[in-house]
């Protein structure tokens, strides 16, 4: 990717922590080979404390999941905060296997207008941990806000939003989506770039009780027993507010993998896709799918009322759940009634995260 876009066009950021020393002799290698501009920072440990906990039913301070990734992605923007420099694009990478052409198409050709620049909020690639499995369900959300139908192709279930399913079966390179991530995602840069003194602050509309406003950042759902990936929040964060114009796009030409194998089969499978779309259809409405979400079509700063867990030391189960009103925000079609914890402990070779129980009234 620097070769083709020029080294001096280009600020690599690689955050990486509790890796262990073949990690860190990994970033000595990276590093010594490296002509662009980079930040590689390898932390022995990361520091817990700093991160924000909930209580649960028991009584016990967790650290949600989701804060902790929301954390540490935040830590590969933090040369953005050190810089004069203004990027024009920000590109997210996970541990997949992907084609640095497929990367600039991304980049560059996705959504462009008719002078030939791409227009977007944010760019997702597909991803796949299977040459058939679609794999980023929890971010993907489609044109209205539901769940993806059953993970292969057409992905998007026509019982869901039309446009979104449609959009993938016209073989555009710009289905249009709430949010998604797909192991590699574009993003239009100057969301997450303090703004120079003097002009005016980048916002994505006053769609939010949070009045959210530059340089955005990732985040976690500040409600105990209601999760939503981090990946789905910052595109919720910086959408055209507009319904039907998120300016969130998925580009199904651009595919990456988890593994070479998968990679290597996409291309060809590809050309048989289409014949998927009536079992997808079916299997669908048999599976019950998108599934329900009673946050989906909420509208910000609306007043409702609703059981939530609330929590109270004293009492002796830790709290109860209470019949609360609050303030609608932007973000409910991310979330769903679930709680992930990060594990403060674990052995090597171990998940650092487990679900919690959601308690019952």
């Amino acid at each position: 990717m620097p070769s083709s876009l020029g080294p001096d066009n280009v600020h690599l950021s690689i955050y990486e922590n509790d890796s262990g020393p073949e990690a860190k002799e990994a970033f000595q290698s990276i590093k010594d080979h490296l002509s662009c501009n980079h930040t590689l920072v390898y932390d022995e440990h990361l520091d817990l404390s700093q991160l924000p906990r909930v209580r649960l039913a028991d009584g016990t301070k967790r650290i949600k999941r989701i804060a902790y990734l929301a954390n540490v992605r935040n830590k590969a923007l933090e040369p953005l905060d050190q810089t004069l420099v203004r990027f024009d694009k920000l590109l997210y990478l996970n541990d997949v296997v992907f084609n640095p052409l497929d990367a600039a198409q991304l980049l560059f050709s996705t959504h462009t207008d008719e002078h030939g620049r791409a227009e977007y909020r944010a760019a997702c690639a597909v991803d796949f941990i299977s040459p058939f499995k679609f794999y980023d369900t929890y971010a993907t959300r489609d044109m209205v806000g539901y769940t993806i139908g059953l993970p292969f192709f057409p992905w998007f279930a026509a019982r869901g939003d039309v446009s979104s399913h449609s959009d993938v079966l016209r073989n555009i390179d710009a289905v249009r989506v709430r949010s998604c991530w797909g192991g590699m995602v574009a993003f239009d840069a100057q969301f997450f770039q303090k703004q120079p003194a003097g002009t005016e602050m980048v916002t994505a509309g006053n769609q939010s009780p949070s009045n959210l406003t530059t340089p955005y950042r990732f985040r976690a759902e500040e409600d105990t027993y209601w999760d939503g990936s981090e990946c789905c929040l910052i595109h919720a964060d910086i959408q055209n507010p507009e319904a039907g114009h998120s300016g969130i796009y998925m580009n199904p030409f651009i595919r990456v993998a988890y593994d070479t194998r998968t990679l290597s089969w996409l291309r060809f499978l590809r050309r048989f896709e289409h014949l998927y779309t009536p079992i997808h259809f079916l299997l669908n409405i048999s599976a019950g799918k998108p599934g329900y979400n009673a946050r989906r079509d909420e509208q910000p700063w609306q007043h409702v009322e609703e059981t939530v867990w609330v929590a109270d030391e004293h009492s002796p189960d830790g709290g109860a759940f209470e019949f609360v009103p609050r303030t609608s925000n932007h973000a409910g079609f991310c979330g769903r009634p679930k709680l992930m914890l990060l594990k403060e402990n674990i052995t090597e070779g171990n998940k650092n995260w487990e679900h919690s129980p959601t308690p019952f009234s």
